[in-house]
């Protein structure tokens, strides 16, 4: 149901209706009667509609806490208050709760509910995971796919290792090559899409991401490379491109054609641009079409970490050879990127799979063992670097002025936004920790290989 409001030229009702499509708010809007809105005076219609469409954006903000990769900018950033600074086993735990079957995907926040993945009976069986934000209650445990085969992994890998993402009434889960499935919030599935095979032998990684009632998915497997975009009511197929500039990899050997990055959306003169990494390359794409817009050359596969944008750049993780990887900050153009438009390259201490961290005029990366370096977003020079100790393969995200940086052996570290190196506080909690954090109202959630910890104080 549309929202209708008159104004004199109709163009606010028409950007009410827009924004009340699509939201939870939508359903409870009466529509007037044609007559009596007819006579309504043009500016207390426009003021009503005015107010109502703020009503619905800060609603919308108030309950899409975290709910996608890397939070609600899709870039590791969060402005809340009150998150703890320091934690144990025996502190600061609002609830521990055991999530059921095996999963690497990072918890996504809407509302009330925390969804993750899960698999079990080695990748024959693929869940969707629902836990009361609340008490830590297990909600749901839905088997949405039962492949008949689970494929082959990396060791460091899962069967359920993409993160969901919500839109506040449905929730969309991705597991690569053997399907995607969307459940409304009350474990009903809606959809599933199982025709977009491709051969991913370390298993999948890339996240899907939402944008407006487009679904898109990054399918960069070793015999075909593609990026999807899904309706998202339906799960039927908007459009398909495939990747291009692969020549080389494709040369050398198949495998150097994979790739397991999560795409980032970022308006750009007013055009939404899916930026999207890829073996030997990053390219940008049209989101509305699927056509490409720009690419710059790389030499290397396997891109993992998730692109950022800042300052008029986007900040990509590539490689300058095979498993050396570099960091580029690349200023958007037509076509292949001339030089002038790649500002600035670092390859040393560069992440393979936790994404970087722009703090505005710095650029955080930390790297898989574990050394950490400040960059100067607009040059690339180092500004600090660091060893925090132990192994990294969640990514960092920032609250407010602070770092949260967790290890898989369970130490978070939090450092302080800026360009001077200062450890704020160290914690400890038990088992293995591969995804990444998520942050909601005054709590900090944190997911181990066995279970979901609420942090707060």
């Amino acid at each position: 149901m549309h929202c209708r409001t008159a104004d004199t030229n109709g163009q606010l009702a028409k950007v009410h209706a827009r924004a009340c499509a699509g939201t939870k708010s939508a359903s409870r809007c009466v529509p007037r009667d044609e007559t009596a809105v007819g006579k309504t005076d043009s500016r207390t219609a426009c003021l009503t509609a005015t107010l109502l469409l703020v009503c619905v954006m800060l609603t919308t903000r108030a309950t899409a806490d975290w709910p996608q990769f890397r939070g609600p900018d899709g870039q590791g950033h969060s402005s809340l208050e009150g998150i703890p600074l320091r934690w144990s086993e025996d502190e600061a735990v609002a609830w521990k709760t055991p999530i059921p079957g095996e999963g690497w995907s990072s918890p996504v926040i809407w509302g009330s509910q925390i969804w993750m993945t899960s698999s079990s009976e080695k990748g024959k069986s693929l869940h969707a995971v629902c836990v009361d934000r609340g008490s830590g209650k297990l909600l749901h445990n839905i088997q949405v796919l039962q492949p008949t085969d689970g494929g082959s992994r990396h060791p460091l890998n899962g069967y359920a290792s993409p993160t969901p993402v919500l839109d506040g009434e449905r929730v969309f889960v991705h597991f690569g090559s053997r399907g995607t499935v969307c459940l409304d919030t009350a474990g009903r599935i809606l959809w599933k899409n199982t025709s977009l095979p491709f051969s991913a032998p370390q298993g999948a990684a890339s996240s899907p991401i939402l944008h407006e009632n487009l679904l898109i998915l990054l399918c960069d497997g070793t015999d075909t490379q593609s990026v999807v975009a899904l309706d998202k009511r339906t799960g039927e197929i908007v459009w398909k491109q495939a990747r291009q500039h692969l020549e080389r990899a494709r040369a050398k050997n198949p495998i150097f054609q994979m790739a397991y990055s999560t795409p980032l959306v970022q308006e750009i003169d007013g055009r939404p641009q899916l930026v999207a990494t890829c073996a030997d390359h990053v390219a940008s794409y049209d989101v509305s079409t699927g056509k490409e817009l720009w690419w710059m050359p790389y030499e290397g596969c396997s891109m993992v970490g998730r692109p950022s944008y800042g300052n008029g750049m986007f900040y990509v993780l590539g490689a300058i050879k095979l498993d050396h990887h570099a960091v580029y900050a690349v200023r958007p153009g037509q076509g292949q990127l001339q030089g002038t438009q790649i500002a600035w390259q670092n390859s040393v201490g560069i992440p393979h799979v936790p994404s970087p961290l722009l703090l505005g005029k710095e650029l955080l990366v930390v790297k898989d063992n574990g050394t950490a370096t400040c960059l100067d977003a607009l040059t690339g020079k180092v500004i600090w670097k660091k060893r925090l100790g132990g192994n990294y393969r969640a990514s960092p995200i920032q609250v407010r002025d602070r770092i949260y940086v967790c290890s898989e052996e369970g130490k978070t570290l939090v450092l302080a936004s800026g360009r001077e190196h200062q450890v704020l506080a160290t914690s400890q909690l038990d088992g293995k920790f591969y995804a990444s954090p998520a942050v909601a109202g005054r709590a900090l959630f944190l997911r181990s290989a066995t279970h979901l910890y609420r942090i707060e104080n």
